[in-house]
C-alpha cells in the first residue's frame, strides 16, 4: 500500500519513512506543505500522514483543499496540538484519525493498518483466500499449514491483491498503490514481482491463486 508523509521535522520524517518501508509500505515524503498538496492531488494514496504545522501551506488548509476536490485518501493528522478543539476541528474538516505527538510508532502503525482496512472494507485483520491466509497485523502469510516468507515488497503486492481479492487489478493500479513516486524500477517490475510471488505461493498439486487476465492485469482467488 502507498502512503504519503507530509512532516517538516526531518528526524521524525526519516524515522517514520524507515519504519513504514520496513513494514512493507511504499512511502512518498515531503517536508513542505505546498509540495505535499501537489503530491496528494496528483496521486491516489491509501493513507496520508499529515502534520499541521508546515511551511508553505498548513495541514488544515491542505485537508480542506483535498476534501473540496473530492480526494478520498484517508488522512491521519499528526500534530503536537492536543486540545479538544484542535481534534474536533481536524476531524470535522475531513480527517479520518488524529494522533498527538509524541506517540509510539506501534500505535501509528496500528492506526494506519486500521485505515487501510476501512479503505478496502476489510474489518477482519486476517484475510483468507482459498487456503491462503494473511495476517495483516503481523504480516505473516500461510498456504495451508506452510508459512511463506516474503520480502516487504512481495508482501505489499500480495496484501494489495488480497484486499481486492477476486477483482481484476490492472498493472497501473498495482504500480500506483505499491510503488513510490520516485521509484527507479523498470516498467515491467509489476510482472517481475508477480513472478516472484507465484514461485513462493503456488504449490504443486494445488489450484492456482494468482491469475493473469490478458490485457487487463491480475486477480487473486479461484479461477472463474
Amino acid at each position: 500500500m502507498r502512503l504519503l508523509i507530509v512532516e517538516d521535522y526531518r528526524p521524525l520524517q526519516q524515522s517514520l519513512t524507515k519504519g513504514l518501508r520496513e513494514a512493507g509500505f511504499a512511502v512518498d515524503t515531503t517536508r513542505d506543505g505546498q509540495e505535499g498538496l501537489w503530491y496528494a492531488m496528483g496521486n491516489d494514496y491509501d493513507v496520508i500522514i499529515l502534520d499541521l504545522m508546515l511551511p508553505g501551506i498548513d495541514g488544515l488548509e491542505i485537508l480542506k483543499r483535498l476534501r473540496a476536490k473530492g480526494r478520498q485518501s484517508h488522512i491521519l493528522i499528526l500534530t503536537a496540538k492536543d486540545t479538544l478543539e484542535d481534534r474536533v476541528t481536524g476531524l470535522d474538516l475531513g480527517a479520518d484519525d488524529y494522533l498527538v505527538k509524541p506517540f509510539a510508532f506501534k500505535e501509528l502503525l496500528a492506526r494506519v493498518r486500521a485505515l487501510l482496512r476501512r479503505s478496502y472494507r476489510q474489518k477482519n485483520p486476517r484475510i483468507k483466500v482459498k487456503d491462503l491466509r494473511i495476517d495483516l497485523t503481523t504480516q505473516r502469510v500461510w498456504r495451508g499449514r506452510q508459512e511463506i516468507a516474503l520480502t516487504p515488497r512481495e508482501y505489499g503486492l500480495l496484501e494489495y491483491l488480497a484486499m481486492r481479492a477476486a477483482e481484476t487489478v490492472s498493472r497501473t493500479d498495482i504500480w500506483e498503490h505499491v510503488y513510490e513516486f520516485n521509484s527507479a524500477a523498470s516498467s515491467n517490475v509489476v510482472d517481475v514481482y508477480i513472478g516472484y510471488l507465484r514461485k513462493k505461493i503456488e504449490q504443486a498439486g494445488k489450484p492456482l491463486l494468482i491469475h493473469t487476465v490478458r490485457g487487463r492485469g491480475y486477480f487473486l482467488g479461484g479461477q472463474t
